[in-house]
């Protein structure tokens, strides 16, 4: 969208951009701001800031279905789908509650916080303003920067983390705890190792220290950068190879790791793809290919939840079934 004398861009990352824009503020309704975003319409805030976080909370709070106690031996995976379901409804309808955004960046409304630097380091210059932002996607954008300022503890590493807005941070540390273990057990020194889809490289990190020379890729801009500043905080830039590739770089390893997104299902948000794989199809494609890319000799760590199976989005055995497949073994 034009921002010379046009419409403001859409500046979510997360979100479509909506059928038509209309105005809002301190008068403005819960009730009455669902309805109208039900119909397409995305409400341009102006009024007070404070007043914009209760009207989207408000909001939020009448999206919430009635909690029933579940039903003994209920369809686990309809609950799931429909709960997934919900999650799509909510996040399209609460992102049609935004904020204007001007040069600067700037948010010019009474109270606003200071947001300028969180906006840049989210979306980066150069931004087509003036634009709107969905209030979700700007409280998030200020959530991560304070999030990267102070840094994520990972007590594996010994070390704090700062990943950049959009890379999914380890907030979690048991994946890590499990790679930091078997490189005790299996020793990584001196070997060749690659780690899939690195995201914050933590899983790089962890096998670096333990002396393995690896290399890392990435799909994700946001993640590599995020992963090459870490890795000069933590005195490892010349111990890993950072690389955007799709899973595999064309050559062999004797270690590959990867932390896969877990549940086989849609993702409502570019985050939810660090766990949701819609039809499980990143395992397939990587089993599948894995084979070509491990050394004679060679070992693979898959860390995966057994969250699908347990409540019926994979059928027990599906996995060892893929790895048969690929002519590995357990």
């Amino acid at each position: 969208m034009s921002h010379n004398g046009g419409a403001p861009a859409w500046l979510s990352p997360s979100a479509p951009a909506p059928a038509r824009l209309g105005a809002a503020d301190d008068r403005t309704t819960a009730t009455a701001a669902l309805a109208r975003a039900r119909q397409g319409e995305a409400l341009v805030y102006r009024g007070d800031y404070r007043n914009a976080r209760q009207l989207l909370a408000a909001m939020g709070r009448r999206l919430q279905p009635r909690r029933e106690r579940p039903v003994r031996g209920a369809d686990l995976v309809a609950r799931f789908k429909d709960e997934r379901a919900a999650r799509r409804r909510e996040h399209l309808l609460l992102s049609r509650l935004t904020v204007p955004v001007e040069a600067g960046p700037r948010i010019p409304l009474a109270h606003a916080p200071d947001a300028g630097a969180a906006i840049l380091a989210a979306l980066g210059p150069p931004l087509a303003l003036p634009g709107i932002l969905p209030v979700r996607d700007l409280l998030g954008m200020i959530g991560a920067h304070e999030w990267r300022r102070k840094g994520v503890d990972v007590p594996a590493l010994g070390a704090r983390l700062h990943p950049r807005y959009g890379v999914f941070a380890p907030v979690r540390g048991e994946h890590v705890d499990l790679v930091a273990e078997a490189a005790r057990r299996w020793p990584v020194a001196g070997r060749a190792a690659l780690d899939v889809g690195t995201g914050t490289g933590v899983l790089a990190f962890v096998l670096a220290r333990a002396g393995a020379a690896v290399t890392a890729t990435d799909l994700s801009p946001a993640a590599l950068a995020s992963a090459a500043e870490d890795a000069a905080r933590l005195g490892l830039q010349g111990r890993i190879d950072l690389v955007e590739a799709d899973l595999f770089p064309p050559r062999t390893f004797d270690l590959v790791v990867c932390n896969p997104p877990w549940v086989p299902g849609e993702a409502v948000t570019p985050l939810d793809r660090a766990v949701y794989d819609p039809g499980g199809a990143f395992l397939a494609r990587l089993l599948r290919l894995l084979p070509a890319h491990l050394a004679p000799g060679g070992e693979a760590w898959l860390i995966l939840s057994d969250l699908a199976e347990r409540i019926g989005l994979r059928a027990p055995g599906e996995v060892d079934a893929l790895i048969g497949a690929a002519g590995l073994e357990v």
